[in-house]
């Protein structure tokens, strides 16, 4: 670990008001490139800096909470042909409901149920939460696709519309897991001080999470979004979510 010493020179060597963050998770070279102009190294420690005080002030929550509304309303208009036509598919593909709900911890950690088109069998986790692989028998073969270019999460533009979420903002995980990620990396609370979204930074350049570990990584991006929070790069995060739909590269 640091010592009080090191983590206050450090605190020195920096201009601006600043909290320092030393991961539990060591990153793996692969993740460390994706985000290594954010982070100081220090006696072999990945250090991250994230500024005090909130991610987002008023004006910009505003603005943030409009641009949600304008674009949730267009997406569900213009989109409805294509919505319906996932949700008959959905239906006649597997048995079960075309939607699915699951309890997930929102802004301040309040619960709330995020919608999807279901991609998986009925009883899916009747043996208790789980975390989606490569191959999981779980998952129907249309739920496949549908995942595959995010399709089964177009039903959460409600969810955005209610207020439960944003557009662009850290994913929202279940409390089972919220659990095991913060045992590992405390840092995990600040995520659930704005609210979740239907994309972010952590799941278009790191993708999915396997394990526990991989969403503690996967974190760091998102850690990484809230010190710059602004409309042109919830815009890049958008345009680079259209890209992995059409790639295909969901899991």
């Amino acid at each position: 670990m640091l010592r009080d010493s090191q983590i206050q020179e450090m605190k020195q060597a920096t201009s601006v008001d600043q909290s320092i963050v030393v991961p539990n998770v060591m990153l793996r070279t692969s993740f460390t490139s994706l985000i290594e102009n954010n982070f100081l190294h220090y006696a072999d420690f990945p250090i991250i800096l994230i500024n005090k005080g909130e991610a987002l002030d008023i004006t910009s929550k505003f603005f943030k909470r409009s641009f949600d509304i304008v674009f949730s309303l267009v997406a569900l208009i213009l989109g409805f042909p294509l919505f319906l036509l996932v949700a008959i598919i959905t239906k006649l593909s597997s048995k079960g409901p075309v939607f699915y709900k699951q309890e997930r911890i929102g802004l301040h950690e309040k619960p709330f149920f995020i919608y999807k088109f279901r991609s998986m069998y009925i009883d899916a986790e009747k043996f208790g939460p789980q975390l989606a692989q490569d191959v999981d028998p779980r998952i129907t073969p249309w739920g496949r696709l549908m995942r595959k270019t995010r399709l089964d999460e177009i039903p959460q533009f409600w969810n955005v519309l209610k207020g439960d979420m944003s557009i662009v903002g850290p994913r929202p995980e279940r409390a089972h897991f919220i659990k095991q990620i913060v045992d590992k990396a405390p840092s995990y609370k600040k995520l659930l001080t704005i609210k979740p979204g239907i994309t972010s930074i952590g799941q278009v350049n790191f993708g999915y999470a396997q394990t526990v570990d991989e969403m503690c990584e996967r974190m760091l991006l998102d850690l990484q979004y809230l010190q710059g929070i602004n409309f042109f790069a919830d815009l890049q995060i958008i345009f680079k979510t259209v890209k992995v739909m059409f790639q295909g590269k969901g899991k």
